[in-house]
C-alpha cells in the first residue's frame, strides 16, 4: 500500500469511534473500486488486520479487475451493476452505497445511466438492506443537491436549499441524488432501516481518476505531467474542497456515531475559486515553473460540468460529533500529487 494511503487509513482507524459495531457483521460496499468506496473498503480491511475484527466485507463492482490484487484476500466480490437487482442470500448488517458516476464526461454522454445509478441503484441497495438487520445504511450524496443559491444565500445548512432546474439534462446528477435521498427517508419510515445521508463537498485525493473531466482532476493531471495549468473559464466559481481521507473519516462518524439522518461534509477552510485552486497548485511547486493559462472556448455548450457558481456547505453539524479535517487544501493537493506520481 502506498505510504499516503496507509497514513490516511491509519488516521481514520485511530479515531475514537464505536468501531466495535462492525464486529461479527456483514458489510456491503457498492462502488468499491472508486475513490470513496476504496477508502471505505481499505478501512474495514485495516480493522480486520490491525484490530482483529471479524467483519465479512462484500464489494459490489462491475469490473473486479479495478480492485488491487492484495485486497481480494479480504473481500468477497459481487460482480454486477448496481442498477440490476441484487440477488443474494446474504443478510447485510451495513450497506454503504457509494456507486455513482462522478465524471462530468459521463454525465454529458450518459445522463440516463447517471440518473439510474442514483435512483434505481439506491432502490436496489435499500431493498438489500431491508432484508438484513438494517443496522446501518449510508448513502453518499452530494453538494449538488443544493443547486444554485438564491439571492443573499451563500452557505447551505442541511435544511436550506437552492434551485435545480429539473428540465436541464445536467440535472441527471443532482436530481438523481435528491430522489435517492427521498428513498432513504421512505425506507427508514416504512421499514425502520437506520438510513444516513452524507452530502459531500468537492472531494479529491488518492484514487481519483485524472481524466474524468472534473476541474481538480484536470489541474492535477497538468501538475504530474509538468504542464502549465489550463483554465477553460475565468475561474470565478467558488467551491469548497475536502481531502478524501478527511471525508471518509467523517463518513464513519455518520455511520457509527450520529443522531441526525443527514450531514454535510465540508472543509470550509478550503473554500476557493477555481482560479485560486489553480494558483494553489502553482504555488505548491515553484520548482516546476508552472503557469496559469486561460483557454476559454467561445461557446462552452454542455460540458457536463455543474452550472452552480456558489454554495458553501456548513459543516457545523458534523463537527459537533467531533470530526475535524486533518489536511488543508495545499497539503491535501500535495499528498494527492505524491500518490499519483508514485502510481505512474
Amino acid at each position: 500500500m502506498h505510504r499516503i494511503l496507509e497514513e490516511d487509513i491509519d488516521n481514520i482507524i485511530k479515531a475514537e469511534l464505536t468501531w466495535e459495531k462492525f464486529q461479527g457483521t456483514n458489510v456491503l460496499i457498492t462502488g468499491a473500486s472508486g475513490m470513496i468506496g476504496s477508502y471505505i473498503m481499505n478501512t474495514l480491511i485495516a480493522l480486520k488486520k490491525k484490530k482483529q475484527m471479524d467483519i465479512n466485507i462484500y464489494v459490489l463492482v462491475r469490473n473486479p479487475a479495478k480492485l488491487d490484487e492484495e485486497v481480494k484476500d479480504y473481500v468477497k466480490v459481487i460482480q454486477q451493476s448496481v442498477v440490476d437487482p441484487i440477488n443474494t442470500d446474504i443478510e447485510f448488517d451495513f450497506v454503504i452505497h457509494t456507486a455513482s458516476p462522478a465524471s462530468p464526461l459521463i454525465m454529458k454522454n450518459d445522463p440516463v445511466g447517471t440518473v439510474a445509478a442514483n435512483t434505481i441503484g439506491t432502490y436496489n441497495t435499500l431493498n438489500v438492506a431491508q432484508k438484513g438487520s438494517g443496522k446501518g445504511y449510508l448513502y453518499i450524496s452530494s453538494r449538488e443537491i443544493y443547486g444554485q443559491p438564491y439571492e443573499n444565500q451563500e452557505i447551505f445548512t442541511e435544511n436550506t436549499y437552492g434551485f435545480v432546474d429539473p428540465l436541464n439534462v445536467r440535472s441527471c446528477y443532482p436530481e438523481g441524488k435528491k430522489a435517492a435521498e427521498t428513498m432513504c427517508v421512505c425506507f427508514k419510515e416504512q421499514y425502520g432501516i437506520n438510513t444516513k445521508i452524507a452530502r459531500l463537498a468537492h472531494t479529491f485525493g488518492p484514487g481519483m481518476p485524472v481524466d474524468d473531466g472534473r476541474v481538480q482532476a484536470d489541474f492535477l493531471r497538468n501538475v504530474i505531467n509538468n504542464e502549465d495549468i489550463v483554465l477553460k473559464s475565468e475561474g470565478v466559481a467558488v467551491r469548497t474542497y475536502t481531502y478524501v481521507g478527511d471525508a471518509v473519516l467523517a463518513l464513519f462518524y455518520i455511520l457509527l456515531d450520529s443522531e441526525e439522518m443527514v450531514y454535510n461534509i465540508s472543509s470550509e477552510e478550503s473554500t476557493v475559486s477555481i482560479k485560486q485552486l489553480a494558483e494553489t497548485l502553482v504555488d505548491a511547486y515553484p520548482e516546476r515553473n508552472l503557469k496559469l493559462v486561460f483557454d476559454i472556448p467561445e461557446s462552452e455548450g454542455n460540458t457536463g460540468c455543474a452550472p452552480f457558481t456558489l454554495g458553501i456547505l456548513s459543516s457545523d453539524r458534523i463537527r459537533k460529533l467531533g470530526w475535524e479535517p486533518i489536511y488543508g487544501l495545499k497539503e491535501g493537493l500535495m499528498r494527492t500529487v505524491e500518490y499519483l506520481e508514485g502510481e505512474q
